[in-house]
């Protein structure tokens, strides 16, 4: 029988009789209180039920970070449904399909945008929430009054977040309760987190990265949080004096190294600098020991897998390494269905309970990427040295990283060759020195008169900001090999230098 939210229980635990204590630190704002946080959490689950929510029931937000949105995150599971976070900058094209694919019962953006997902909304009910954290959910919310969370077993589902194939469209990741909760708790246990920390919290939290590594983690660990809205240089070198951790992208740390204001004596409190979502560079991990006296702990994770790997909290913090396979996590190097030799490179592979429970109303896909046995494949090249350091060597497939983020070029490539004068397009990604690699589109045209910034306006309403092209270069026809491929490999070496001029 049923007894707890698995989830919530977990992450309660610690902040238990500290009700009062701050959670979240809001730079020019009102703080946040462990009590406050979860009683507004309650409120949110009882206005979800009031509106009609049943467990189960996918819950879409696409919503500015706000203490009110980590509210409704938590409303959501206490509830017994599905949450399902959308990056902010996905046009209602894109949303559209998510909302085709994942028949959410509600669907939560800002008011700005309200009309237009209602538009695409089908038969989910739409409310909103701003980027102060006010609008129509938090208006039913602040008319409830408490909540008892309905039980929920480990293997229940607690969220849904989208990823995508460099084909076909994105695939909705089914994570469970214990996926969330295990992999938190290795996490705090394995990066020393505790009570006595402040993590500086910068990240979006529509993804793995933001939303369950830092928040969940701060939480269990009933540490406090520096809560900003994303990203801001000013911000985050102003808390560090104050703070113990932060965790961020490659493109937080070479955006502070630019700042001469980053010293030793400003991080002389702070313990840990964490990176992922992108490989960091040699030379970044240089600068920034060089500069802080601290050496950035890199680890390595997925939307299906949460983290897998990390370099150790004691030890040597490997540059150019994700480390180990965490604590109960199992990683393994293949090729055709064997295991090759150490040092040698193949397909990584994870396995425990950290691993995905499959995708969304695809059983096919499924089964292609997560084996009967548990061992999840990743399409990821990596290495293993004879001491377990694992080191991600390239991607199986064409996915781009820019600043944290994930591309996926088939996407960007089909609304390119539906314009008017190209024949086809390639998209790369090209190193970039602020968001680690940009976007590249190499177009082959037949109208002459075509232009570069013509192909970036047609995509301006068409795609997020990130994904969009940074550089368009046109040309008569894109290299192939003898079976007909275009061959990207060449394409990144030809224009691996694009953005040498910093643009």
């Amino acid at each position: 029988m049923r007894a707890e939210n698995h989830l919530i229980s977990a992450l309660r635990t610690a902040s238990t009789g500290r009700e009062g204590d701050v959670f979240a630190i809001i730079p020019g704002g009102e703080n946040v209180s462990f009590g406050a946080l979860f009683a507004g959490a309650e409120r949110m689950a009882s206005a979800l039920v009031a509106l009609g929510v049943q467990p189960g029931d996918r819950i879409m937000v696409q919503v500015d970070k706000t203490i009110e949105a980590i509210q409704l995150y938590l409303g959501t599971v206490m509830s017994g449904a599905v949450f399902l976070p959308l990056n902010t900058a996905y046009t209602g094209a894109e949303v559209a399909y998510f909302v085709d694919d994942a028949s959410p019962a509600l669907i939560v953006c800002d008011p700005a945008r309200q009309a237009e997902i209602r538009s695409i909304a089908g038969a989910a009910a739409v409310e909103t929430l701003d980027s102060a954290g006010q609008g129509t959910l938090r208006a039913r919310a602040n008319q409830q009054d408490g909540f008892e969370p309905v039980p929920r077993d480990s293997d229940d589902l607690a969220a849904i977040l989208y990823t995508s194939g460099t084909t076909g469209r994105s695939k909705g990741a089914m994570l469970s309760h214990d996926n969330l909760v295990s992999n938190s708790e290795v996490l705090c246990d394995y990066w020393r987190f505790t009570s006595e920390d402040v993590l500086i919290h910068a990240l979006p939290i529509f993804h793995t990265h933001g939303l369950f590594v830092a928040t969940n983690v701060a939480l269990l660990a009933g540490a406090q949080v520096v809560f900003l809205p994303g990203f801001d240089g000013d911000a985050i070198l102003d808390a560090m004096p104050e703070a113990t951790a932060l965790m961020g992208v490659p493109t937080f740390y070479t955006r502070l190294l630019a700042d001469p204001r980053l010293t030793r004596e400003r991080a002389a409190k702070m313990r840990l600098f964490i990176s992922g979502s992108a490989p960091l560079l040699v030379d970044t991990h240089e600068q920034w020991e060089a500069r802080t006296g601290h050496r950035i702990l890199e680890r390595y994770g997925m939307t299906e897998t949460n983290m897998s790997t990390s370099n150790p909290y004691d030890g040597e913090r490997r540059a150019g390494t994700v480390g180990f396979p965490l604590p109960g996590v199992e990683a393994r190097i293949m090729n055709d269905g064997a295991p090759v030799p150490a040092r040698e490179i193949g397909v990584l592979e994870v396995r425990g309970p950290n691993v995905f429970q499959g995708y969304w109303q695809m059983p096919e896909k499924t089964a292609e990427e997560l084996r009967a046995d548990g061992w999840f494949i990743t399409g990821d090249l990596a290495r293993m040295d004879a001491e377990g350091y694992v080191a991600i060597v390239d991607r199986e497939k064409d996915l781009i990283i820019t600043g944290g983020f994930n591309v996926y070029p088939k996407e960007v490539e089909s609304l390119i060759d539906d314009l008017p004068g190209v024949l086809e397009s390639a998209v790369i990604g090209a190193p970039h020195p602020d968001f680690g690699e940009g976007v590249v589109a190499v177009v082959a045209c037949e109208d002459p008169k075509l232009e570069p910034d013509a192909v970036i306006s047609a995509l301006a309403d068409r795609l997020a900001r990130f994904k969009q092209p940074k550089r368009v270069i046109l040309t008569d026809a894109l290299p192939r090999n003898t079976m007909g491929k275009v061959q990207k490999k060449a394409l990144r070496e030809q224009y691996q230098g694009v953005f040498d001029d910093n643009g």
